[in-house]
């Protein structure tokens, strides 16, 4: 078989993700907060930008549009580019062709001979206008509060305070280095004996001066050990109670108040007040210390009701009102004073400053699109509350604003909106749907609510089985099976009926 050249044309498409593209896209998917991070972060890299003060006229999204300068032969404009193209619904232009020298100080020329005037400002017309300079730089709440004492910093603290020797003092340290979140100790004598170096003697005195500590119960090795403790402290001396505490316990969180009444010949009346005496113990002490710092949710939409109309006003509090230092703009129009280099490396920084805030004004387009057109589909909730939310996907609010539904899960992705109702995530309005024996489907987390309210009216001495609930759903015309009600339950943290039962 001989071998030879040969030279073939082919023809096809694809799609280029432009690094202008990408920067819309993650601008997408960031709250309020991570969008102030973001163009703070530009503000230092990218000398070109700089913020604006407080009543420089404002032009309108579409002025900033109009305003672009066109790309080399008048293939490509410079506005922000549609993030849908990405998903689908249009085609991205690829920019490969203005890539050359020459188009670049061609594009430098024309950036040079725009008017200025219109790309000074990025704050868009659809958020709080009436903003005071003061407000701004008043730092939040959030912001003065000291950082949570840790457990493990509170019960060292304590050990400083409190007599050991000094083997005892060193052994305690490898203890509490031992005790979880919850307050649980997670290594066994022998291995604290082994980590500490220190004398089995010394190892166990020393726990048992930590267990002494605050919050009460602390270092425990099981919830037997935990419980026993918090009854020591609180002069509990109740024998049912201990007993239930030392033989009985597991039966006692499953609530098998009959099985304890029967074993230990006493009326089920008292085995139900002594599981209240238990039941107003701590099984996690270190509650109070654990977990992580509370997060504050800052709302990115606020909706308002004016008269019979929803009013939205987007969250720029803390955004910086970007413009383009105009001095650059002499840099540019200087052509034979200005060394090429120099030119070339404004004309790049220009770009990407006038990229920047088209983008940031594409974004905030995008949310308020997508925020009318959940109002207009969620109207009833907005106005009714939970029980009236409709069933809702990303293709219907996607066909209604024209864009793939992938740039709307994007944009409902970790944003939330206050109004009337509350504060809710983005995605809260999506829902699937419930059938109906007649009429139209109702939404699963109207279902949630009404499993929600039927376990909170219900007699806590009969609780309601999952079963019950489906039938008393089905009277009411949703069909549901018992095993999707055990489904939102669970996803609710609601106990099942068995552990929800309550005696005497």
């Amino acid at each position: 078989m001989a071998i030879e050249l040969k030279q073939q044309l082919r023809l096809s498409q694809q799609l280029v993700m432009t690094p202008q593209l990408q920067q819309a896209i993650k601008l997408l998917q960031l709250n309020q907060l991570e969008l102030v991070n973001l163009v703070e972060q530009e503000l230092q890299e990218n000398p070109v930008l700089e913020e604006g003060l407080e009543g420089d006229e404002e032009p309108t999204p579409g002025e900033l549009s109009d305003a672009t300068p066109g790309e080399e032969n008048g293939t490509a404009s410079a506005e922000a580019p549609e993030v849908d193209a990405v998903d689908g619904a249009t085609t991205q232009e690829a920019e490969a062709a203005a890539d050359t020298p020459e188009a670049e100080v061609s594009d430098a020329e024309k950036i040079a001979d725009i008017e200025w005037e219109n790309y000074m400002e990025s704050h868009p017309q659809t958020g709080l206008e009436a903003r005071s300079g003061e407000d701004d730089e008043r730092r939040s709440l959030e912001a003065t509060l000291t950082r949570r004492e840790s457990l493990s910093e509170h019960l060292a603290w304590q050990l400083q305070l409190s007599a050991f020797s000094q083997p005892e003092a060193e052994a305690a340290r490898w203890i509490i280095g031992n005790i979880d979140d919850d307050g649980y100790l997670r290594a066994s004598v022998e291995e604290l004996v082994r980590q500490s170096g220190q004398a089995e003697d010394a190892v166990v005195a020393a726990l048992g001066k930590v267990q002494t500590f605050d919050p009460t119960g602390v270092g425990a090795r099981d919830l037997r050990e935990c419980l026993l403790l918090q009854t020591a402290v609180l002069h509990i001396e109740d024998p049912l109670v201990l007993e239930i505490l030392d033989q009985h316990l597991d039966l006692l969180q499953k609530r098998d108040f009959r099985g304890i009444s029967r074993l230990l010949s006493v009326p089920i009346e008292e085995v139900a007040a002594a599981a209240r005496v238990i039941g107003r113990l701590e099984p996690r002490p270190g509650r109070g210390f654990g977990g992580e710092d509370p997060v504050y949710i800052t709302p990115d939409i606020y909706v308002y009701k004016i008269g019979d109309d929803f009013h939205i006003l987007l969250n720029e509090d803390g955004l910086p009102k970007l413009r383009i230092n105009s001095v650059y703009r002499e840099v540019l129009g200087k052509k034979k004073e200005v060394a090429k280099d120099t030119r070339d490396y404004v004309h790049e920084k220009v770009r990407s400053a006038m990229w920047l805030i088209k983008s940031i004004h594409q974004r905030q387009r995008t949310i308020y699109k997508v925020m009318q057109s959940i109002i207009k589909h969620q109207r009833e909730f907005f106005e009714r509350g939970v029980a009236h939310l409709r069933p809702l996907n990303l293709r219907d609010v996607a066909d209604d604003i024209e864009m793939h539904e992938s740039t709307v899960s994007r944009v409902t992705t970790n944003k939330y909106v206050h109004c009337p109702q509350g504060i809710f995530e983005l995605k809260y309005f999506f829902n699937s749907s419930i059938g109906r024996f007649d009429g139209e489907a109702v939404a699963s987390e109207s279902v949630k609510q009404k499993i929600r309210k039927i376990i909170a009216n219900e007699d806590p001495r009969r609780p309601l089985s999952d079963q019950r609930i489906a039938e008393m759903l089905k009277s009411a015309n949703i069909d549901i099976a018992r095993r999707t009600v055990t489904k939102y339950r669970e996803s609710m943290n609601l106990l099942s009926s068995t552990k929800r039962r309550q005696v005497g």
